[in-house]
């Protein structure tokens, strides 16, 4: 979860690719990275460019296989994607392996809970493949 590369190909959910551009995993380290898409739909378009995704974040906190806190700002010029997102990763163990939860909030309002939600159920499954 702290590696860039193993980052890139789970996190961005189904649909879409990253792409990293800066990486750096410690309490107060930020990273830069895009979203994507691969191929979207008629009408979809990108937050920052017609088919991209960019966002910077910062780590607030990293508890090794406990929890990461990470505070998220999109590179928009549309005021509906404007504020900071606080993403939540926790791990816990259970009886057949570790039971991985995110949590959102402050979510920007151009971000639908019909879009978000999905889109996070997306990259979990994608960090499950990639651990299996």
């Amino acid at each position: 979860m702290t590696d860039a590369e193993s980052v890139a190909s789970w996190r961005p959910p189904k649909g879409m690719s990253a792409r990293i551009e800066a990486f750096d995993p410690r309490p107060g380290g930020t990273y830069r990275m895009a979203f994507i898409y691969d191929n979207p739909a008629p009408g979809v378009v990108g937050k920052t460019s017609e088919r991209e995704d960019c966002f910077t974040g910062r780590f607030v906190e990293l508890l090794p296989y406990e929890r990461i806190v990470e505070e998220v700002e999109f590179q928009s010029n549309d005021p509906a994607f404007a504020g900071t997102m606080r993403v939540t990763t926790t791990l816990a163990e259970v009886a057949d392996g570790t039971r991985v939860t995110i949590a959102c909030e402050n979510v920007p309002s151009g971000i639908s809970g019909e879009d978000h939600e999905p889109g996070i159920g997306s990259t979990l499954r994608n960090l499950a493949a990639f651990i299996e």
